[in-house]
């Protein structure tokens, strides 16, 4: 396992609790190993190397070591969220070399340590059969699917987020609503209630009312900065590229990025052209000199 974060180390957790012996490389963690090179000769060949780091530049740095040490009949899985297009690059590079790659989507957060991890992985049947032990381990009963040839695994993640984005949107307007009404609702015990018997119940409700507990029902210590990590933009690029229309997801995504923005400048625009055409009223930006001299501020 090369990357013993909140995923990895977890991963390597729930193996070792299910009689597999690991080796480790994590230059920020105490490992078994002190290089990718070192961990290559603690393993037996034919290896399995689980890369299990951040997507983007970190994953192809890791991709590119590992290579440059594995040898034929070597296998390298990454379980990141890597982009599917750049796992079917690096699936046709290890091949040249004799290596087989696969790529695990994985879903499971913190959570997967205790419940398990659902895995969707694409690759070559050989490659695959060759870990599925694995991901057999990993992931709970029925939670392991091989859906596809290579990059499947990572196209089929992506498209679970994507959806999760639009989960996460309705939920959090919906709750919105509910917590600007007339009623004073008790959001904490709503989220708890639609956990059991109601059509929209799911683990993200559990994952809100935990939140609810831990941070209060106003949620005052979060603030609604929400980032993205890539797949809902992925998603949306390779639907448009498909002609297919999702525009739940689009919305989702950009109601993230409006979550972003400290004063959003296209409301100053529609303010400003409301005032033009019909002399509208507009509010004028508090200076913050007068803020502080404000006692209400």
């Amino acid at each position: 396992m090369i990357g013993l974060g909140r995923m990895g180390g977890n991963m390597v957790k729930r193996l070792e609790e299910r009689g597999h012996e690991l080796k480790t490389y994590d230059p920020g963690v105490e490992s078994t190993a002190s290089s990718i090179e070192e961990l290559r000769d603690q393993l037996d060949p034919p290896r399995a190397f689980w890369l299990m780091v951040p997507s983007g530049e970190i994953t192809e740095r890791t991709f590119r070591e590992v290579l440059s040490v594995a040898e034929a009949g070597d296998v390298v899985v990454d379980g990141g969220n890597s982009n599917f297009r750049e796992s079917q690059r690096r699936n046709a590079e290890a091949g040249e070399n004799g290596v087989y790659f696969v790529d695990c989507g994985t879903s499971g957060g913190i959570w997967g340590l205790e419940v398990g991890y659902c895995l969707m992985v694409g690759g070559d049947d050989v490659g695959v059969s060759r870990v599925e032990p694995v991901f057999r381990d990993l992931a709970p009963e029925e939670g392991y699917a091989h859906v596809g040839g290579s990059g499947a695994g990572h196209f089929v993640k992506m498209v679970h987020n994507g959806i999760e984005y639009g989960l996460m949107q309705a939920y959090a307007e919906g709750f919105e609503v509910m917590r600007a009404s007339e009623f004073g609702l008790d959001l904490h015990e709503i989220a708890g209630i639609w956990r059991y018997g109601s059509v929209v119940r799911s683990w993200l409700l559990e994952l809100l009312k935990a939140a609810f507990e831990q941070d209060g029902s106003d949620l005052e210590k979060i603030r609604g900065y929400v980032q993205d990590s890539g797949e809902g933009r992925w998603t949306i690029a390779e639907a448009i590229a498909e002609d297919v229309p999702v525009p739940v997801i689009t919305a989702a995504l950009f109601a993230r990025f409006a979550s972003r923005q400290e004063e959003s400048f296209a409301a100053k625009v529609n303010a400003a052209l409301r005032n033009q055409f019909g002399g509208h009223a507009v509010q004028a930006v508090q200076t913050a000199q007068a803020a502080m001299q404000d006692p209400r501020a």
